[in-house]
């Protein structure tokens, strides 16, 4: 990339922001941004970190955008009346949304990855990453968590990392049709269930995307992955599965644990069944590293070489992470931070967590109104099935920063179809409420589950209470 870039990047605090913002400083580009949180006080570490990369920051009332040589990157669904845009239609600067920015770079590259699906992107995305560094391979990778395993003093908010070579590896996000930008040459395809879209849509725009690939890695244990795999030519396509033995990866003899997991991968080509014993919790986590394992395979690394690198990695932030234990009238109170915010990724957080002894006190926070609305009777029905008869479930309203959004569908609508279904669930007015419910509610050996996503704040709330109750 040429020096003489000029980016602008409203919002460059956010999870897809940043990482792209480094990636693009990395190359030469000047980089420039703004952010509501910056504006507020929120998350100073992050703002601070990029003030180290070189990326000067403004506030987010378009005081940044001054020439016309600069390009404004910014969200599809940034409105028109925000200072920022509205200071670069009037200087005359170009505007890109991230994705358009990203699928240009991602194109670009010899060796496209891209990590596609409902669930596990930024997990499978950061072991896939990681073994290909292992393997001297220096990719550069995209992702929209922080990578705990490139993680130094100097790059705290690892979500990004520049590397020389041919492969870059993103995840790629379909909730605004986006992923139909970009040309993967090896396309993975995790899971395909009801989030941002319709099935039928869902479908449609997962399909085209493993459709352009040379190989398609799917995920044989979700139905509808299965059915794409069956119709695409056996020579395009490498399987994995927990359940099914015809596929090309299996995992066998699963064994939990607290925080972590350990099985056999077996490779039906080879015949291999080299052991692991990885660090992240969850038969869900099994399912992504063997698709890691598999793009590997794809990418020329050997099974034993890639297993040896999962070994050793420590996982992404805010993924059912540990962040401590309190005593609490002699026994433990368990502290646990979770990304988990669609109805997949929180049945198969509580499942993980239900695979161990201990009352779940579950905090979760919505990340919007929108999917609350969309996606009412599957929260209902995720929540309902997977909470124990003595979990809680406390909900504040949803994330909200600014913009104009219905609230047609409220924290109060879940929470009451989670009763009516058998299960304790309360509405609270917002988070700091749930925080004094969670310190009244807790007792030893519980564990306190904070979920929700959009909002870095959680984090700080999940250490707060940890340290209240010590």
């Amino acid at each position: 990339m040429s020096e003489t870039k000029d980016y602008f990047f409203c919002g460059i605090g956010g999870s897809g922001m940043l990482p792209l913002a480094m990636i693009v400083a990395a190359k030469g580009a000047r980089v420039e941004g703004s952010d509501r949180a910056l504006d507020q006080g929120r998350t100073a570490a992050k703002f601070e970190y990029l003030k180290s990369l070189g990326v000067r920051l403004h506030p987010q009332d378009g005081s940044g955008l001054t020439r016309a040589s600069q390009t404004l990157v910014a969200s599809a669904a940034v409105e028109e009346t925000v200072a920022d845009v509205v200071a670069a239609n009037r200087v005359g600067a170009a505007r890109l949304t991230r994705a358009e920015l990203l699928a240009t770079l991602f194109n670009e590259a010899p060796c496209p990855i891209g990590v596609a699906g409902t669930s596990g992107k930024s997990t499978t995305t950061a072991m896939i990453g990681w073994i290909l560094h292992h393997a001297g391979k220096n990719p550069t990778v995209m992702n929209g968590a922080v990578m705990k395993n490139f993680v130094t003093e100097d790059a705290l908010f690892a979500s990004a990392l520049v590397g020389e070579g041919d492969t870059f590896v993103s995840e790629i996000d379909e909730s605004d049709g986006s992923i139909a930008m970009f040309n993967p040459k090896i396309a993975v395809l995790n899971n395909i269930a009801l989030d941002h879209k319709s099935m039928d849509e869902l479908r449609a725009l997962f399909g085209a995307f493993v459709g352009k690939a040379d190989t398609a890695v799917l995920n044989l244990d979700n139905d509808e992955t299965a059915r794409m795999a069956s119709k695409m030519p056996a020579s395009r396509v490498i399987t994995y599965s927990l359940v099914d033995r015809r596929a090309d990866f299996f995992a066998h003899d699963i064994c939990p644990e607290v925080f972590g997991v350990n099985f056999e991968v077996i490779e039906k080509s080879t015949r291999k069944r080299p052991g692991i014993d990885m660090e992240m919790p969850g038969r869900h986590n099994v399912s992504n590293a063997l698709a890691a394992i598999a793009v590997a395979s794809a990418s020329g690394v050997p099974v034993e070489a890639a297993v040896a690198a999962l070994a050793g990695f420590e996982g992404v932030k805010r993924r059912l992470e540990y962040v401590g234990s309190a005593s609490l009238k002699g026994d433990g109170v368990t502290v646990i931070d979770d990304f988990a915010h669609n109805p997949d990724k929180i049945a198969a957080s509580l499942k993980t967590l239900h695979e161990f002894p201990g009352r779940l006190l579950v905090m979760f926070q919505p990340h919007g109104f929108g999917p609350l609305a969309k996606m009412k009777d599957e929260f209902i029905a995720c929540f309902a099935d997977n909470l124990a008869e003595g979990d809680i479930l406390l909900m504040p309203e949803p994330v909200y920063f600014g913009g104009t959004v219905e609230r047609s569908v409220s924290s109060a609508d879940i929470a009451a179809g989670v009763r009516a279904a058998g299960r304790n669930a309360e509405a609270l007015p917002d988070r700091s409420t749930c925080g004094e419910r969670l310190l009244e509610l807790a007792s030893p050996g519980d564990r306190i589950v904070v979920m929700g996503a959009r909002d870095d704040t959680l984090t700080v709330f999940a250490s707060d209470l940890l340290a209240r109750i010590g």
